[in-house]
C-alpha cells in the first residue's frame, strides 16, 4: 500500500548539471576549479556534474594531496596547500564554518529545485555551486498512476528539504523524506513498516535488507 521512490536516478535522469556558480571569497573560475579538483574521480553524480562543468570551461584541475568522503555531507580534500570542504550545509556546520552570507541565495536556489553545495577553504566559505538533476519525462505520469491505484507515494532523498519539496511539487508527491543519509534510508522503510504499512522500495538507495 506504500511505494517509496528513491529520487536520484529513479525519478530523475541521474545526469545533473551545474546551473549556478556564486563566488564571494574568490572568482567563479577559481571556485569551480577548486570544487572540480576536489571532486575529480568522484563517483557521486553531483561531483561528476561539477567536474564536467570545469572540463567544459577548459579549467586546469589541481592535484589532490588527500581526500576524505563524508557520507551524506560532502568531501574534504587538500588542494594547493588548502584544506577544502565541498558539500551541503551539514558539512559546513560540522566544520563550524559560517555560511550566513550565502544563506538566502542558497535557500532561493533550493526553492528552484536545485541542490546548493558550499565550498570552503581553510575554514572560510568561498561560495556556493548549484546543481540540478532533471526529472525523467515518465516520472510524473508514473507517480500519478501509482496514486490512482490507491498507493501512497513517498519520495526519499538526501537532498535538503527545500529542494526536495520543490521537486516533489513538480511530481505531485505529497510525502517527502528529505536529508536522509544513505545509511539511514533503510530505517525509513522500517519506520513505515512499523506503522503497519506494506512497503515497496524502488531505486538503489537501500543497501541493507529491511
Amino acid at each position: 500500500d506504500t511505494v517509496v521512490l528513491d529520487k536520484t536516478g529513479t525519478l530523475t535522469t541521474g545526469q545533473p548539471v551545474v546551473t549556478d556558480v556564486v563566488a564571494i571569497g574568490t572568482s567563479e573560475v577559481e571556485l569551480l576549479r577548486l570544487a572540480a579538483s576536489a571532486e575529480r574521480g568522484s563517483e557521486h553524480p553531483l561531483g561528476e556534474a561539477v567536474v564536467r562543468e570545469a572540463q567544459a570551461r577548459d579549467l586546469q584541475l589541481q592535484p589532490v594531496t588527500r581526500f576524505r568522503a563524508i557520507p551524506g555531507q560532502g568531501i574534504e580534500a587538500g588542494i594547493d596547500g588548502y584544506v577544502v570542504q565541498f558539500g551541503n550545509r551539514a558539512l559546513m556546520e560540522a566544520g563550524k564554518i559560517e555560511t550566513d552570507v550565502l544563506a538566502e541565495r542558497a535557500h532561493e536556489l533550493a526553492r528552484q529545485g536545485k541542490t546548493p553545495m558550499f565550498l570552503a577553504a581553510d575554514g572560510a566559505v568561498l561560495g556556493v555551486i548549484a546543481v540540478a538533476d532533471t526529472l525523467k519525462p515518465s516520472s510524473r505520469d508514473g507517480v500519478a498512476r501509482l496514486q490512482r491505484l490507491g498507493l501512497e507515494v513517498v519520495m526519499l532523498t538526501g537532498d535538503n528539504v527545500q529542494t526536495a519539496r520543490a521537486i516533489a511539487e513538480q511530481l505531485g508527491v505529497d510525502r517527502v523524506e528529505a536529508e536522509v543519509l544513505p545509511q539511514d534510508k533503510v530505517e525509513v522503510v522500517r519506520r513505515l513498516q512499523s506503522q503497519g504499512k506494506m512497503v515497496a522500495m524502488v531505486g538503489d538507495g537501500i543497501n541493507d535488507a529491511p
